[in-house]
């Protein structure tokens, strides 16, 4: 359908001419609708129709009658046609959805369907019913995509797509929980949400009509924040801030909501440690007893840490008991260390160190009842913006000595969460505690010190508020809080300078008005986080000192301003380097060559302790302890030897060997000394070709082969260039001459300089003329021989002017010689005109010439024992001497 269709008929012949019409199922063909035309018996059908088909007659008409031609069928294919298309659809989960399918055509079409350009997916696939509709049966997020059918049939293909959304209602899976927490500490509540499409999430205090969304600029949540993720973190928690908090999630699926209730409480203080582990020397083999009693509400868990490493509770020698004590059986000598009791719970988390020290033996005697007993409960009597006055009573029991000191430890929860030593050494019952900070709430506790350690700790004092600095009073809270709340601490990556030392940098968005410091958390990953305050000023850099060795440290950092805090930085992470090589090399020997100044310094690596892949060089140097002379070399960390040469004879040397890790140089040997003995070179010794070789190498004498090579290219080159430039001269020249085998040619030319003509010097000598001022030869002012005569002639050819000379020299059997010259000065000196003359030789018919213009030298005849030679010009002349006749020979 829809193409042309044409039927042809070829009129039946008839008198009058019969007219063509057509019939289409016995009924006439109608001529007027635009697609149908009949021209010349031809049916015409320009757009077809399914209703076309069908029989078709040519039908011939005249008066006589008329004449039917045999039927043609007409069958119209379709190709395929929607009829009910697909259309997009937005469903919920677990809901049905149908797309339709509907199709027309002929031959009729198939039909099947995609998603998303592939084939249906297992179990979607039987899905498709009878009328070809497809059927997705409680749809699921996986089910989005766009679906076509597809139908085709002989005639053609045709397809339909939509695209199915499966909206998935929010759920929160991470669900926010319930925390206690003390004043001044940072609480963090997750929720976790899904969806189709995602949900918004924000959070809502009860009773609060203030929203929390992600990404909401600190200025406007103040001391909350709601992270891309949905966390919610309040920091510098206070009593206020206890209460229920929702976390909403929204989407056009639907919404879910969670909440959590915050208890906030004010005497909530970090673990107590009473008695931790004392600094203990014992024998190899005993057994340690390390105590860590603790008290705290809620009761603290205890865990046990050795140079800054976890305790590995499966070492079998290795126990924790009850109570928190570790206990140590059949010590080594590796059980010596720093060891850590760690007592934490949600209000915060305390710790305490001792050393052990394992040696081969020992007599000690220890007992609890040697310590003093704790102080009294500290009372406050002064207070101040920045300092607390302390009085105490001791404890009557005093141990096994007498008490010498006292030691005050304080908690704030604005500054922390453990407790700190804010003073010791203090030799009376009152003290007083500076470095405070105002408008701060604090608790105190005291400890006496005598010989054997460290009393119990004095019950904790009563909470004590410092006095608001005179800067700060007056001032709204809340601005305060709302501008140090804008602050946002960008942290660099740490530089790390030490294996025990890092460089902290950062950088601020905004500078608030109220900014003290700023408090730096820091913590190997998976501990517990310690504080360092950082004073406010200029440079946002500091210096963080006695972190441990090839360790993973987080840092954050967080400004603040008296008891107020804003928010944390996003966390920096760093691993500090190992320790450099302790060990030195071992073995390290040194030998001389013989009769050289080479020695080999071999040597072994460091302890087996140490693992060889993590040297990276070794380093050698080798110092003259007469001559100061220093070498130093570099290998790489699988070789163990090295050569140095260069040394001194009759000097004592210096030797040590040092690995290189990538934490540094390690440990130097211990130095190892050899005199080197006298060597001899003679100078015998050295053959020959060594010494050439020697002499060629030197710069001089290369350079000298450079100046004479070019001396002669240059020379060369202007021997060339002369040369041509004479040829070139001669070129200019033509002299005929005729000799008989008994005499001498002796040519004579002007202008030239016969010693300048090798090919004419070598066979006639020069002494014989005289040189005239213009280094030329006069033939008519010198003196030949007796019997010589010469003849001069001069003709003018296209008005310059030409000399010719011709010389008979007599006493030979006669030769004549003639040059043709050209004058450039008419007045010039010339001599007499030479007769012209024909002569005629013996054997010779016709008489010689000189060759004509553009013949060559060639045409020179000889007849007999006589013959005429001639010197033509040069082809680049512009102008040429007429053709001249050979001169007779002169008779004797």
């Amino acid at each position: 359908a829809g193409e042309p269709a044409v039927l042809e008929c070829v009129p039946p012949r008839g008198h009058p001419e019969p007219t063509v019409s057509w019939k289409r199922n016995n009924v006439r063909v109608n001529d007027k609708d635009g697609r149908i035309s009949m021209r010349g018996g031809k049916l015409m059908i320009s757009h077809t129709r399914k209703s076309d088909a069908g029989m078709y007659v040519c039908v011939g008409t005249n008066m006589v009658g008329e004449r039917d031609s045999d039927p043609a069928e007409l069958v119209v294919f379709e190709r395929p046609v929607f009829i009910r298309r697909p259309v997009n659809q937005i469903v919920l989960a677990e809901e049905t959805v149908d797309f339709l399918c509907e199709v027309h055509g002929d031959p009729a079409p198939t039909v099947r369907w995609s998603r998303d350009e592939g084939e249906l997916p297992r179990g979607r696939q039987d899905s498709i019913r009878g009328d070809n509709t497809l059927r997705l049966i409680r749809v699921r997020a996986e089910d989005e995509g766009t679906y076509t059918c597809v139908t085709e049939n002989s005639v053609g293909k045709t397809e339909a797509s939509a695209v199915l959304q499966v909206h998935v209602p929010p759920q929160i899976d991470v669900r926010p929980q319930d925390q206690v927490a003390a004043q001044g500490r940072t609480v963090t509540f997750q929720c976790g949400t899904q969806g189709n499409p995602p949900p918004a999430v924000f959070w809502q205090k009860e009773g609060s009509q203030m929203l929390l969304f992600p990404g909401q600029p600190p200025s406007q949540s103040g001391r909350y924040s709601v992270s891309m993720s949905g966390e919610l973190s309040i920091s510098d928690v206070h009593s206020e801030d206890s209460g229920y908090y929702i976390c909403q999630a929204i989407s056009v699926a639907g919404s879910v909501l969670a909440k959590a209730l915050l208890e906030v409480k004010t005497d909530l203080v970090p673990p107590i440690i009473r008695q931790g582990p004392a600094n203990q020397t014992l024998a190899l083999g005993s057994s340690a007893l390390l105590q860590c009693h603790v008290m705290g509400r809620p009761i603290p868990s205890v865990r046990w840490e050795k140079d800054g490493q976890s305790v590995l509770s499966d070492d079998i020698h290795i126990s924790l008991m009850e109570n928190g004590t570790l206990h140590i059986s059949g010590l080594k000598e590796t059980d010596s260390g720093t060891y850590t009791c760690v007592a934490s719970s949600s209000t915060g988390e305390t710790s305490w160190s001792g050393t052990v020290t394992v040696k081969g033996s020992v007599q000690a005697f220890f007992s609890s009842l040697q310590l003093p007993g704790p102080p009294q409960k500290p009372m406050v009597t002064d207070v101040t913006s920045n300092s607390v006055t302390l009085t105490w009573q001791p404890n009557p029991h005093e141990g096994g000595a007498a008490v010498t000191s006292y030691i005050i430890e304080a908690f704030s929860q604005s500054v922390g969460s453990t407790w700190q030593t804010v003073a010791d050494l203090v030799r009376l019952e009152k003290h007083t505690v500076s470095g405070l900070y105002p408008n701060t709430v604090y608790l105190f506790i005291i400890r006496a010190v005598n010989s054997f350690g460290l009393s119990d700790p004095s019950p904790i004092s009563e909470p004590v508020r410092t006095q608001d600095g005179p800067e700060g009073q007056g001032k709204d809270q809340a601005h305060v809080q709302m501008d140090l709340g804008g602050v946002k601490v960008r942290l660099q990556t740490p530089k790390v300078l030490s294996p025990t030392s890092v460089q902290i940098t950062w950088t601020l968005d905004q500078h608030p008005r109220y900014i003290e410091g700023y408090r730096l958390y820091y913590r190997p990953v998976g501990s517990v986080w310690m504080i360092q305050d950082i004073k406010a000023g200029s440079q946002h850099t500091a210096v963080l000192t006695e972190l441990h060795r090839e360790k993973e440290y987080e840092f954050k950092m967080r400004p603040y301003y008296k008891e107020f805090q804003g928010i944390d930085s996003e966390i920096a992470v760093v691993r500090t380097p190992d320790e450099v090589l302790s060990g030195p090399p071992q073995g390290v020997s040194v030998v001389q060559l013989s009769n050289s100044s080479i020695v080999r310094v071999s040597w072994q690596p460091p302890p087996p302790d140490v693992p060889e892949e993590l040297i990276l060089e070794y380093r050698v140097w080798c110092v003259g302890n007469e001559s100061q002379q220093m070498i130093n070399r570099s290998v790489d960390g699988d070789m163990l030897w090295v050569m140095l040469d260069g040394l001194l004879p009759e000097s004592m040397y210096s030797v040590q060997v040092a690995a290189v890790t990538s934490a540094g140089v390690g440990a130097h040997s211990q130095p190892v000394f050899i005199f080197l003995s006298e060597y001899l070179v003679k100078d015998d010794t050295v053959s020959l070709s060594e010494q050439i070789t020697g002499v060629v190498r030197q710069p001089a004498f290369i350079a000298g082969i450079g100046v004479s090579s070019w001396m002669v290219l240059m020379g060369f080159s202007t021997w060339i260039y002369c040369r041509h430039r004479r040829r070139k001269e001669l070129g200019h020249y033509t002299t005929s001459f005729a000799y008989t085998p008994a005499g001498n040619l002796l040519p004579c030319l002007l202008e030239s300089h016969l010693g300048n003509y090798p090919w004419l010097a070598d066979s006639w000598p020069t002494s014989n003329f005289s040189r005239n001022g213009k280094d030329s030869v006069n033939c008519c002012a010198g003196r030949l021989d007796s019997t010589g005569q010469y003849y001069n002639s001069k003709i003018s050819v296209m008005g310059v002017p030409l000399h010719y000379r011709c010389i008979e020299i007599l006493g030979l059997t006669g030769i004549l010689i003639c040059s043709c010259l050209y004058s450039p000065e008419e007045d010039e000196e010339w001599c007499p005109p030479l007769p012209e003359r024909s002569y005629l030789i013996e054997g010779l018919e016709d008489a010689a010439t000189l060759p004509l213009r553009g013949e060559g030298t060639n045409r020179a005849t000889t007849y007999s024992l006589q013959s005429t030679a001639t010197l033509t010009p040069s082809p680049s002349e512009e102008q040429y001497p007429p053709n001249l006749h050979h001169p007779d020979l002169l008779p004797r």
